[in-house]
């Protein structure tokens, strides 16, 4: 069984070219995972999905706990055989749902205990319960359990969620020993809130657990993009360079292509499938709106030279008709674009790092954007 490594193949500044390896296949990085929640990528198959260029996609372990149950994906094996997904999966721990769903939520150094946003059933979520989960997921990455706080919270409330997710990765890592299997990788997540000493503090004494992989957690929690950007950086700058960095939660493009540029490695985030269900398509001269009535009749496709089969069979008329009508086949439509855009964009990231001309892509990206 091959297990986990990650290879650094190529830099440009501080953005990074990467490979993946784990025991169901490659991931090349800069990567952007399109979000599971309930073990399928909302409107598309797992075709769609590696159709988009898709390496990799996110499960969500506080969902799947709850609904359909470890009972019943135990009994397939795994999340791969019971959704139909053969590459690699990503399990983030439950934590953030937990934190931001769960009614009733009492935090303490043992774990968290929450009741359920279904049926508001009582729930305990240790370290250890989180890795007993992803096991039986069969994760190719899980994530250790961490505390996600809101934006603003003061110095203080920082550092003792920080101190408490540090305690509790070792936790996670102890309970992963027993548990997981060659071909399973636990990451762990540094916070410190919107604190520089704490972030910086965080992320070096997690280094010195030497996980195979780091995420920087608690950014894009409501806080203004400048003050995100500013602590991404610290993040990234004190983050191991020889493992990968995930940037939890970042999915405008402006905002993956910023990241890059501060040295993450990974991404994941709802948007280009929720934005879709909304009429928003990303396109490399912005986002369009298909319901504006500018294309009522318009025999345009919404991008010129994307692969996917919206664009490929498809004009903006047609599909202004389908999202006014609230026809299924534009959910599947608008997903299936804005999924490949965002595939199709981190390609481009991964070429220009290769050629060493990154920062003429980021200008270049940064005057397309305003095309539209």
């Amino acid at each position: 069984m091959k297990s986990f490594s990650f290879t650094l193949l190529a830099k440009d500044g501080a953005a990074r070219r990467g490979r993946i390896e784990t025991s169901r296949g490659p991931v090349d990085t800069p990567a952007f995972m399109p979000v599971g929640t309930l073990g399928t990528v909302k409107a598309l198959s797992p075709e769609d999905i590696a159709g988009s260029g898709a390496q990799i996609l996110l499960g969500n372990t506080y969902h799947l706990y709850l609904r359909p149950g470890c009972e019943v994906i135990g009994d397939f094996g795994g999340l791969h055989r019971f959704m139909g997904w053969s590459r690699p999966v990503l399990t983030d721990s439950g934590g953030f749902q937990v934190f931001s769903l769960a009614a009733l939520q009492k935090i303490t150094d043992q774990g968290v205990s929450f009741r359920s946003h279904i049926n508001g059933s009582l729930h305990d979520l240790t370290p250890e319960k989180a890795v007993e989960i992803q096991a039986v997921l069969d994760s190719d990455i899980a994530m250790c359990l961490d505390e996600c706080i809101p934006f603003p919270a003061d110095e203080a409330r920082a550092q003792k969620a920080m101190e408490r997710t540090h305690a509790w990765a070792v936790r996670s890592r102890e309970e992963a020993a027993r548990r997981f299997s060659e071909r399973n990788a636990l990451f762990a997540i540094a916070q410190g809130g919107m604190y520089p000493d704490l972030r910086r503090r965080s992320a070096e004494e997690l280094a010195g657990l030497d996980f195979p992989g780091y995420a920087a957690g608690g950014l894009s929690v409501g806080e203004p993009r400048g003050l995100m950007m500013e602590m991404a950086a610290v993040s990234a700058s004190a983050l191991p360079e020889h493992k990968p960095r995930y940037a939890m939660g970042i999915g405008r493009p402006e905002d993956l292509v910023d990241m890059v540029q501060l040295g993450f490695d990974m991404f994941d985030c709802v948007m280009p499938t929720r934005n879709a269900r909304n009429g928003q398509l990303f396109t490399a001269s912005g986002t369009l709106n298909i319901a504006n009535a500018c294309h009522t009749k318009d025999h345009a496709p919404v991008e010129e030279g994307c692969s996917c089969l919206a664009c490929r069979s498809f004009s903006r008329a047609y599909l202004r008709h389908l999202f006014m009508s609230r026809e299924i086949l534009f959910y599947r439509l608008a997903t299936l674009h804005n999924v490949t855009y965002y595939q199709r964009l981190m390609a481009s990231m991964r070429e220009a790092i290769g050629r060493g001309r990154f920062s003429a892509f980021v200008d270049e990206f940064r005057t397309l954007q305003k095309g539209l």
